[in-house]
């Protein structure tokens, strides 16, 4: 990067310095105090897991008590289950009282056995000071309340004599819903925690205050024990509550300080983080302790706390990567208008954070092998969804803010009496309707040009009917004009290319080649072919264009949506010698041709491999952004959905064959510049491949949530930035630069959006058709077929359809369960519906596809089959 781009650089990494700085506010709360009241004690380790039977050691459960000796007075307990029995009698050791938890559930038998030992410890240990008998047994409705109660009445009648107090824990909501409770129990045990309830951190205390008060009301002759209070410091956002390490200590400094003040007993919820939690209480589960799973605190308890105190390690790290990347955007810059540069810095600098951001959220987890692997494919996502990102702002500033184009090639007249070379052109045909095609070769015996020759091959043609008045045509119109019908041929498109290449004029210096629907401007050779002038240039091409775009307003999108590639990709390729050879409206040095093997018949898209196949022998190409012929576009969707199926998957037979020349640095002649077109070019349908995987896992992971809401959440709401960025900033790419380079009206533009968009289950499922066969059967592009009717126009969509009835379905079930508004659900629902617009715009294009036309379609005789059985050649 030159000196320029560097100070481009600077100001942009300052302001992402700042905001980094900014999210790292702090809050000044009440102190810690010395000695804690109680505290939820579970000594599980990283290593543990209740629901596996792998406890705690007493040597554990010893370390883990001497931490809180001296900080803590009481230790509430959950169950006297294997070594948690002994809890009572290693916290007498360290001078701390027990509230003894005995658990039960449905299980009648385990509950008899934790109940006579739960009565057992609590009379053999003096430290036992209250026992609870059941944990939210009735928020998981696993006993009906008379069921509880005779628990609870069975431990208070055993325990009468050591006079130790009984009651069950419930949350706050169930002891208001059930008062009842009250003649049971000796103390009401109340869990209150407002982060599950949505309330914001600023009024989570109010909302303490507000539930104690309404216990007290209630129940006025027990004595009020707040038996879990407490705030997590990672999982989902529920409504307003966020939880967050900084958020975990403002809430507990601030309970504990009102606490202290208005004489409430308590226990905080809870000493250590739990990772196994997360298969019973969802991931958020994990992260309640004060201190995490290997006993560090989790925030200050005296000074004020930070809420991002690791920013300036986010900051370098995305200062890193926002360099990185420019440094590659940059690289050959220098064309590029301040604005450009600008624009490239604020991309490149908003995608590092993200990633940054995203990275720092999820391994602020703790990992288990299901995560580490789903970490893996998400970066794998992520990252392709980055890189796309980036290169589509790479062409947007490239397109819209540079001083000058690097390769201009207006038209170029030659001067009265220079020598022209000798032009052969190519009409490759199958089954066209004879009509249609005559009217192309009137326009080509027009041609204000003094030396050429058309060359017609009809390949496959069953029908006499449909060539033979196209052969009386080439006959009439002369010499120059060589008719051929081949059947049978092999190699499609390509083998007839190949046929005609062999019997081309021998002085013809240049071939040209034209679809059999194209009807093309007296000037065409006049004005391209002098650009062969310049010995190091074997390809010249100008856009493609149609002339049926106002027929209806399927074409009109349709047409829309192809001016952008001929108007911007290949105008900004042309900069860098990378265009793609896109078979119609294209001049090829005919020595040159013939040297690189002619056409390949192995692959779908004959004409992008061709051009490859050029420049890596490292000859030149010249871009024309003048229209010199239109054709015919695809009569209906489904045609125009073959067409894109066959250019992706065609890209990708590309890739697969080129592989060595697109990625060796010595065994190619393709520049960087070449290479990174070529990439960038397909990186779109690419992602689009891997947006149909992702969308049948986002499909399947609705389904778990939905089956298994506490093992299945909602992904971090941070991993939604880049497939929202990268949908979002396409579109607007899409509208900004179809009005600047294209010229159209901004209701086009939108059309041109809905006409990619429809496309994209189609590309997606040809990408990896792609990657997993190398061949595939070759679909011509019928141009005047009748009208669908509408039944077979819905049933040209039917995946998309049903993918997308599957999206939308599944984003009202997820939001409708999601009882807790959980942010990160709202999030994932709003991701299923962006999923889903592509398919909505697949069904509005097939819709559109069948309105009335504004005036009838050229005749169209239907297809035949691709290899029909005979043996005739015939020449005119």
């Amino acid at each position: 990067m030159r000196i320029l781009n560097y100070l481009a650089i600077i100001p942009f990494a300052v302001l992402s310095v700042v905001l980094w700085a900014m999210a790292d506010r702090s809050s000044d709360e009440p102190n810690w105090p010395d000695r804690v009241k109680g505290v939820a004690f579970s000594p599980y380790r990283l290593q543990h897991n209740p629901v596996s039977e792998i406890d705690p050691t007493l040597d554990d459960i010893r370390a883990d008590i001497e931490l809180l000796a001296g900080k803590v007075t009481n230790l509430r307990t959950y169950t006297v289950k294997g070594t948690l029995g002994d809890i009572p009698m290693l916290a007498a050791d360290a001078g701390m009282t027990v509230t003894l938890g005995i658990w039960i559930n449905g299980d009648k038998a385990a509950n008899e056995v934790e109940l006579e030992r739960g009565i057992a410890i609590a009379k053999a240990n003096r430290n036992v000071t209250r026992v609870i008998v059941g944990n939210e047994v009735m928020v998981r409705r696993e006993l009906e309340l008379k069921e509880l109660v005779s628990y609870v009445d069975r431990a208070r009648q055993a325990l009468a004599k050591r006079r130790i107090p009984v009651s069950t824990a419930e949350t706050w909501d169930i002891w208001l819903a059930n008062p009842e409770l009250g003649r049971h129990v000796d103390y009401v045990a109340a869990h209150i925690l407002p982060y599950w309830e949505g309330v914001h951190l600023d009024y989570a205390m109010d909302h303490v205050r507000a539930r104690y008060a309404d216990l007290k009301t209630t129940f006025p002759k027990l004595p009020i024990v707040i038996a879990e209070a407490g705030w997590p410091s990672t999982g989902r956002a529920r409504k307003d509550a966020v939880a967050s390490n900084a958020n975990e200590g403002i809430f507990l400094r601030r309970f504990l300080s009102e606490a202290h003040r208005e004489r409430w007993d308590y226990s905080l919820m809870e000493a250590f983080d739990q990772p196994w939690k997360a298969i019973s209480e969802g991931a958020v589960g994990a992260y309640w302790g004060v201190w995490d799973a290997e006993r560090n605190a989790k925030f200050s308890f005296t000074q004020p706390l930070r809420h991002l105190p690791q920013w300036p390690g986010l900051a370098i790290a995305t200062a890193a990567i926002a360099f990185a990347s420019l440094g590659f955007l940059l690289r050959d810059g220098t064309l590029l208008k301040n604005r450009g540069r600008s624009f490239l810095t604020i991309v490149a600098h908003g995608v590092a954070a993200g990633a940054v951001w995203i990275g720092f959220e999820y391994f602020n987890q703790y990992m288990t092998p299901l995560s580490i692997s789903i970490g893996i494919v998400l970066f794998i996502g992520f990252f392709g969804l980055a890189v796309v990102l980036l290169t589509e702002a790479h062409e947007m500033a490239e397109a819209a803010w540079v001083k000058a184009r690097r390769r201009s090639f207006a038209p170029a007249p030659v001067a009265s009496g220079a020598p022209l070379p000798k032009v052969s052109i190519h009409v490759p045909a199958y089954n066209e309707p004879p009509e249609m095609m005559i009217d192309t070769l009137n326009a080509l015996s027009r041609l204000d040009y003094p030396d050429f020759e058309v060359l017609v091959i009809d390949n496959n043609t069953k029908d006499e009917a449909v060539w033979r008045p196209v052969e009386a045509h080439c006959q009439r119109l002369g010499e120059r004009f060589k008719f051929f019908h081949v059947c049978p041929l092999a190699g499609y498109k390509a083998g007839a290319l190949n046929y005609i290449l062999e019997r081309t004029s021998p002085d013809a210096e240049v071939v040209a080649v034209i679809d059999s629907d194209y009807m093309v401007s007296p000037d065409w050779l006049k004005d391209l072919v002098p650009h062969f002038n310049r010995p190091e240039i074997a390809i010249v091409q100008a856009p493609q264009d149609y002339r049926d775009e106002h027929e209806n307003i399927f074409k009109k999108m349709c047409y829309a949506e192809y001016r952008g590639f001929f108007h911007i990709g290949m105008v900004t390729r042309n900069d860098r010698n990378a265009i793609i050879q896109h078979g119609t409206m294209t001049m090829i040095r005919t020595r040159v041709l013939r040297d690189v093997g002619g056409w390949a018949e192995w692959c779908i898209t004959e004409d992008a491999e061709l051009g490859l196949k050029i420049l890596e022998k490292g000859w030149e190409e010249a871009y024309v952004e003048k229209s010199y012929g239109r054709g015919l576009m695809p009569d209906t969707f489904i045609d125009f959905k073959k067409q894109r199926s066959r250019w992706a998957f065609g890209a990708i037979q590309i890739l697969r064959s080129h592989t060595r020349d697109m990625f060796s640095l010595t065994q190619s002649r393709l520049t960087l510049g070449q290479r990174y077109h070529f990439l960038a070019g397909w990186l779109p349908w690419m992602a689009d491949g891997l947006n149909l995987a992702f969308t049948l896992g986002a499909v399947l992971w609705s389904i778990g949530m939905l089956i298994w809401p506490l093992a299945v959440e909602a992904p971090l709401a941070a991993c939604a930035i880049p497939p929202f960025a990268l949908f979002s900033f396409k579109l607007i790419k899409l509208l900004v630069l179809y009005r600047a380079r294209v010229r159209i009206p901004f209701s086009l533009s939108v059309g041109a959006a809905v006409a990619g968009l429809a496309l994209s289950h189609t590309v997606a499922k040809a990408v990896i058709a792609g990657f997993l066969t190398k061949e595939r059967p070759f679909f011509r592009t019928p141009k005047c077929e009748n009208k669908p009717l509408f039944v077979q126009a819905l049933l040209a969509v039917q995946e998309e359809v049903a993918l997308l009835v599957v999206l939308v379905g599944m984003a009202v079930a997820v939001w409708m369960v999601d009882t807790g508004w959980t942010f990160e659900v709202r999030v994932w629902c709003g991701m299923l519906v962006m999923m889903a617009l592509p398919h909505l715009a697949a069904l509005a294009m097939s819709i559109l596809n069948v309105l009335p036309a504004r005036r009838p379609a050229l005749p169209r005789v239907m297809p035949q089959a691709t290899k029909p059985a005979g043996d005739t050649v015939s020449a005119g």
